[in-house]
């Protein structure tokens, strides 16, 4: 969960620099949707190579996305709430939004890139003889 942390931190860094610069010449939301895109290519591979310590695939590149379709929803509908009914800041909105998203992500991020749990192992057996 650190190691997912420590992503979260550098790809929410990614998102937000990207966000303020594609802010300077698009509406935030569209900003918020290429900044998103951008920086989750670069989540893929540091939650592979660091979080979750797997081999990247095509395939779980392909469904890691799927994986973020929730964070995108609670970002995205967060963003929205907070900018046009709240009146919060358009610079410090996504970055509220995205602290919401965080546990979602993580469970979902796990289940595409490692799978389910595995069952505990059973406890080792002693190879001393019993008295």
């Amino acid at each position: 969960m650190i190691r997912f942390g420590l992503v979260g931190v550098v790809n929410t860094g990614t998102y937000y620099l990207l966000y303020l610069l594609f802010n300077m010449f698009l509406p935030y939301l569209a900003a918020h949707v290429c900044a998103f895109l951008l920086a989750m290519v670069g989540s893929y591979f540091l939650n592979c190579f660091f979080t979750f310590r797997t081999r990247p695939t095509l395939k779980k590149f392909l469904l890691f996305p799927l994986s973020n379709a929730t964070n995108f929803a609670v970002t995205s509908i967060g963003l929205y709430v907070l900018v046009g009914v709240f009146h919060v800041n358009h610079v410090i909105a996504p970055l509220l939004a995205a602290a919401v998203a965080i546990p979602i992500t993580f469970v979902i991020a796990k289940l595409v890139l490692v799978g389910p749990e595995r069952e505990a192992a059973p406890p080792a057996t002693s190879s001393q003889p019993s008295r």
